[in-house]
């Protein structure tokens, strides 16, 4: 056991996790689940968390510093953004190509996608301001729908998906505030957001990574701009600081298969009560689920792979995919790109061979900012949601939700709950009724994994990109087993 990769570790913890789950459902043991195992793959995302600051803090400035050139830090930050971009306009094209092909919203009952339309255009009236349907049809209006649109006021709005209906309200009202705070906001608040008025206050959330990497790299530049003699004392316990968090990563991913197994078992114990419901959320939304799933796999094992191949001869599909896999498995059980971060970078550098000035400035920025897999699950979920309400949107409307959900993807991360609030903000910007949101909660966390992901590995291949175009780049022939 001892001999083994940790991906393969990684793998059996995950595996066992998600068999625990179902036993202890099947015997009725999900309260012992979740009391006694859950916790320990909380306390592995903390730890993770924990670390993930102070190394994206130390990495910059460690990286930045040693620049004997500031200009070409400049030139170094737009190739990252216009990298990341492109491939997140990738990732919803082809999202939305998928979702338009294979029309997932069309797999549910004619009869009930009709009461959901006649549902759609009472929320219309009732709201004013949101833009009429595109489409010139009125359902509410022809003759043969009329006793339809009578019980329609007093029905639920998906019978065929109960489930998936009975959210809380409250939760959804919550998104919906957030969402219209963040959609009426100067378009330059992004920027205003992303310099901090206190830097400890960045420093104790996550969710204020930018203003870390802002501090971090105006910290770094100062150094570089001054000479070493006044400096050598702040830049020795830089480094140094850095390599203990680096050697604090080492030690966490010793354990990390037996906290895979605490967070997969934690979650599907937390889905539902048995197996069968488990499923039976799954088959409700199977359609979307399965065509969501499909983009993202396609992402994972086709596209960065042929990206990588093309561009760097020495590392095969099968390489790639194995020198990143550790940062993957540990995205899919955490569902956190932050938290994920440290094991990223020990990857990119170690097993692909990116130096240490590339991967300590373009991870950073790639976990806050570049999303792909959330963006094509934006783009997927809301073409379906509108399917599944028979509203046709034109050409124009998917042109925007493209431009919506990538800029979403570059904004999301100061925002709580980015992934629906920014899904809200999508939705309101086509003229779809936000409180659909609550349709796709049920699903919405197992598949977050796999968006996770496709975030991270996206990270991984672009610093490597960029590594490879600087000559930053130096593959190592092999991958340690226990790498």
């Amino acid at each position: 056991m001892k001999k083994l990769p940790l991906h393969i570790k990684i793998i059996i913890g995950l595996v066992l996790g998600i068999v625990w789950a179902f036993i202890s459902s099947y015997l009725g043991w999900n309260q012992f689940t979740i009391d006694w195992i859950d916790p320990f793959g909380t306390i592995f995302i903390r730890i993770l968390k924990a670390i993930a600051v102070p190394l994206v803090l130390l990495s910059i400035i460690s990286g930045v510093s040693s620049l004997t050139d500031i200009n070409k830090l400049g030139k170094l930050g737009l190739k990252s953004i216009v990298f990341y971009i492109l491939s997140t306009v990738i990732a919803v094209g082809f999202g939305l190509t998928l979702v338009n092909l294979i029309q997932p919203g069309k797999f549910v009952n004619e009869e009930q996608r009709v009461k959901n339309r006649i549902k759609y255009e009472l929320w219309v009236s009732e709201n004013p301001d949101v833009p009429r349907p595109k489409d010139n049809r009125s359902f509410l209006q022809d003759e043969k729908y009329s006793e339809l649109v009578n019980s329609a006021v007093n029905e639920e709005v998906m019978d065929s998906l109960k489930s998936a209906v009975k959210t809380k309200n409250a939760k959804v009202e919550q998104l919906a505030e957030t969402a219209e705070e963040s959609a009426g906001q100067s378009p330059l608040k992004f920027f205003v957001d992303m310099v901090p008025e206190n830097i400890f206050g960045a420093f104790s959330s996550n969710s204020n990574m930018l203003q870390v990497i802002f501090f971090a790299l105006f910290f770094g530049i100062t150094l570089a701009m001054l000479p070493n003699s006044k400096v050598q004392g702040v830049l020795d316990f830089v480094n140094g600081a850095n390599e203990a968090i680096l050697k604090m990563v080492d030690i966490i991913m010793k354990a990390a298969p037996f906290f895979v197994f605490a967070l997969l078992a934690g979650v599907i114990a937390k889905m539902a009560d048995t197996p069968a419901e488990v499923l039976q959320i799954f088959k409700g939304l199977g359609s979307y689920s399965l065509t969501l799933l499909f983009g993202l796999l396609f992402m994972i094992f086709v596209f960065y792979p042929l990206i990588i191949t093309m561009f760097i001869k020495k590392l095969s599909y099968k390489e790639f995919l194995k020198r990143i896999s550790p940062a993957q498995f540990l995205a899919f059980s955490t569902s956190s790109s932050a938290a994920t971060l440290p094991v990223t970078m020990e990857c990119v550098e170690e097993n692909m061979g990116v130096s240490r000035k590339i991967s300590s400035f373009v991870l950073p920025i790639g976990a806050t900012v570049n999303m792909d897999g959330t963006s094509m699950y934006q783009a997927v979920a809301v073409v379906f949601l509108a399917q599944l309400h028979m509203v046709d949107l034109t050409l124009g409307q998917q042109l925007t939700i493209v431009l919506t959900a990538t800029l979403a993807s570059i904004g999301s991360a100061a925002v709580p709950s980015a992934g629906l609030v920014m899904m809200i903000i999508v939705l309101n910007s086509v003229g779809l009724n936000p409180a659909w949101v609550a349709i796709i909660f049920p699903v919405d966390r197992i598949l977050d994994m796999f968006r996770t992901v496709v975030n991270v590995t996206g990270d991984a291949t672009v610093s490597t990109l960029i590594a490879q175009s600087e000559g930053e780049l130096n593959v190592p022939k092999d991958v340690p087993a226990n790498k």
